[in-house]
């Protein structure tokens, strides 16, 4: 995780540049802003979590401003606490599939004509440093570094040009998944994708402007310390501007709503032959500008006793 630093009050009362992160047991967490010296604060005090309420009535330049006269007696987070999901729980994950061309080569599939959308269980949130669960009799665990995006207000039926308005910040996400379930049978991907602690989310969600250019940002994915993901979100199929706009021409993205905009090429399913999770194995995601998650794959039964 990363460092910790004693608050220099004069400092950040004079900045509004900080990430939003969330910290605590799960089910309860608190949330809290990371400045660029990375100093954490805990802000109760404002008087409200990062959920829909939050995002809908302008909660980031109201939070801003707040902190400018606040931020003296807001107290310090410790370094040992745990990081949950960087949003509370949204109304809806919207997924995108098949959305970078190395993963549709991978796939040896055709490149869609439009964005391929699935939904992710938005009980399946999790922390960025929690444990990814291996569900009972499963055998082939998938992982899958990608941008997410995070809707800051109502959208129905915007144009790709207004699509910026509409988006309050960017998180870094793994959409674990279990390729059994999500392609053989009946193949239906949101099963597949949706078990509780396959969507660790954070650690930071990083306000849009912040990000000088959301197109343009590195990725990369580690198993067990050997690369397995290394991509660019400038190798999208669908923008990201394009991906809002599609989306909420069939659904209302309300605030807080995730975007998860697609895995590039070198997922397990893509090898040959293909290289699943085990227990025991450590999954490392970095996003550029976005931080760093870290998981161990461990028993789907042992997680739920640790988190009960």
């Amino acid at each position: 995780m990363p460092s910790f630093h004693s608050l220099n009050v004069d400092q950040h009362a004079a900045t509004s540049s900080f990430k939003l992160f969330r910290f605590g047991p799960v089910g309860r967490e608190k949330p809290a802003v990371e400045y660029p010296d990375g100093t954490r604060l805990e802000v109760t005090a404002f008087g409200s979590d990062y959920n829909e309420a939050f995002f809908a009535t302008n909660g980031l330049p109201r939070l801003r401003a707040w902190l400018l006269t606040h931020a003296a007696t807001c107290p310090p987070v410790a370094p040992t606490e745990r990081f949950g999901p960087c949003v509370a729980r949204p109304s809806k994950i919207v997924g995108v599939g098949l959305n970078y061309h190395t993963h549709v080569q991978e796939a040896q599939v055709a490149v869609p004509a439009e964005p391929v959308l699935f939904l992710k269980a938005t009980s399946a949130l999790a922390g960025p440093f929690d444990a990814i669960p291996m569900p009972e009799g499963s055998t082939k665990l998938d992982w899958e570094v990608e941008l997410a995006v995070l809707i800051g207000k109502e959208a129905s039926l915007v144009t790709e040009a207004e699509a910026p308005n509409y988006i309050m910040g960017y998180a870094l996400a793994n959409d674990v998944s279990e390729r059994t379930y999500q392609l053989e049978g009946t193949g239906e991907w949101t099963k597949g994708k949706s078990f509780d602690g396959f969507g660790p989310l954070g650690p930071y969600l990083v306000p849009a402007d912040q990000i000088a250019d959301p197109q343009s940002l590195a990725l990369r994915l580690t198993v067990n310390g050997q690369e397995r993901q290394a991509a660019n979100t400038a190798e999208m199929v669908f923008g990201i501007n394009h991906l809002v706009s599609y989306v909420s021409r069939y659904m209302t993205l309300l605030p807080g709503d995730i975007l998860l905009t697609g895995t590039p090429g070198g997922v397990g399913l893509g090898y040959t032959p293909p290289v699943f999770l085990a227990t025991g194995d450590t999954v490392e995601l970095t996003g550029e500008g976005l931080g760093t998650q870290r998981q161990l794959v461990v028993p789907y039964l042992e997680r739920k006793r640790a988190l009960a």
